[in-house]
């Protein structure tokens, strides 16, 4: 039988699904060449917003109707967070929860025997989960390998679906990151990225911490670049600073999830820290990290947010200079704290507010990239498309190289910075 996997969400998930297909090739079953006509559809769902939730939907119905004798087996974070919702998989095959990855072959197994659908959830447990011990060989046409080496989230912001779809804290054992990395080095991957639902949580409880984890990822021969994902500013203590600055594969792009630029909007959030740590903690990586870049996520229209605060969020985020900001209007969250603040902001103001962020983002992001004109940067490059090289620069530049040496994908060469564009830089091969 033959399968695909549809992959929605983050890195984490797009891990997982790699997982996925290698644990179903393994087991004699083949990846589809006409995605619509599998046997098998695997959707690996996210269910980060309403928005996502509907999105994951409109797949399974448009699956369903093309494709109507297919088996379609639904699993990731929407099912977790509301296994109740049977109208989410009421055309799905079989369903199963965050922690039951391990039993998908087992479950496609007893689908075929007993020709009927089952729901397989259960909840994660408050204390002494463990790390599911999945494993990848490789990301399929990735340059780089993304490494999921935490899940889970402690920290319940208010607004903030994801620790009731992913349970509490876990990690990734060192021996088997090693490992992992290793297998990834072998089969040509130059650069590991690390990831996690709360990265920075990496080895609470544990004897370990984020700083191993980048210092395993180091010592593997044959990868020549680490990188982390999304990381909590807070967690960023001048230890765990000192020890990444130390290692020369260790890539100096930052994502710290700000979410606002406003303290009181932050308490609302139930995040932990304010604006003065967070500006501290960007300046002492600037200080210990030549030619850095920050990125971030900023949320507009958060429940109560006024348009002082709002303007206060904007006077802040264009302080820091960051180099890209992901912003987005805040979305109710059925099942947080915050779908049931008062004072809700309107679509139609969240939406105007989003605009106004979003060109100063637009600013921002030309800032950052004009300033990268003239260095000297390595780039690993990735793909060739429509007469150019595209890659990316240790801070995550993007860098276009007008050369058709198709050759030169996946190695890492020296590029001059020429010119700023768009929403990337162009440049020329050294």
């Amino acid at each position: 039988m033959n399968f695909n996997i549809v992959t929605l969400g983050c890195k984490v998930n797009q891990y997982e699904s790699q997982a996925m297909r290698e644990d179903l090739i393994c087991n004699g079953y083949e990846l589809s060449t006409d995605k619509d006509k599998a046997d098998i559809t695997i959707i690996n769902s996210c269910t980060v917003t309403s928005v996502s939730d509907a999105k994951n939907r409109k797949i399974i119905n448009r699956i369903r109707r093309t494709n109507p004798n297919g088996i379609i087996i639904l699993t990731g974070c929407m099912p977790q967070a509301f296994p109740d919702e049977k109208d989410n998989f009421k055309e799905c095959d079989i369903v199963l929860g965050n922690a039951k990855r391990k039993e998908l072959i087992p479950a496609i197994e007893r689908y075929l025997t007993e020709h009927h659908s089952f729901v397989s959830i259960s909840q994660h447990l408050q204390k002494g989960e463990k790390f599911e011990d999945l494993s990848v060989s490789s990301l399929g046409e990735h340059t780089r390998a993304f490494i999921k080496i935490e899940d889970g989230c402690n920290r319940f912001c208010s607004y903030c679906i994801i620790p009731y779809a992913r349970g509490r804290v876990r990690s990734k054992a060192l021996d088997k990151l090693k490992q992992e990395i290793e297998k990834v080095a072998l089969n040509g991957y130059k650069e590991a990225v690390l990831v996690g639902i709360n990265l920075s949580a990496y080895g609470l409880g544990e004897a370990f911490n984020l700083a191993d984890a980048v210092e395993c990822a180091c010592s593997v021969e044959g990868i020549e670049r680490v990188r982390l994902g999304s990381i909590e500013p807070e967690q960023m203590d001048d230890e765990l600073i000192k020890r990444l600055a130390a290692q020369e594969k260790f890539c100096p792009q930052f994502h710290l999830s700000l979410q606002s630029g406003c303290d009181k909007t932050l308490r609302d959030m139930n995040r932990h820290y304010d604006t003065a740590e967070y500006a501290n903690i960007v300046s002492k990586l600037r200080n210990a990290f030549e030619n850095s870049s920050m990125t971030t996520d900023v949320m507009v229209g958060f429940a109560g947010e006024s348009e002082d605060d709002f303007k206060m969020s904007m006077n802040f985020v264009d302080s820091i200079g960051f180099a890209k900001i992901h912003v987005f209007p805040y979305s109710v969250r059925r099942g947080t704290k915050a779908a049931s603040f008062d004072n809700q902001v309107s679509p139609n103001e969240k939406e105007r507010r989003a605009h106004i962020m979003g060109e100063l983002v637009r600013n921002s992001r030309e800032k950052f990239l004009s300033s990268q004109v003239g260095l000297t940067e390595k780039v690993l490059i990735e793909r060739y498309r429509h007469g150019y090289l595209e890659g990316y620069t240790k801070n995550y530049t993007p860098v276009h190289i007008y050369n058709d040496d198709t050759n030169l994908c996946g190695l890492i060469k020296s590029v001059k910075i020429t010119k700023a564009a768009d929403d990337f830089c162009i440049g020329e091969l050294v």
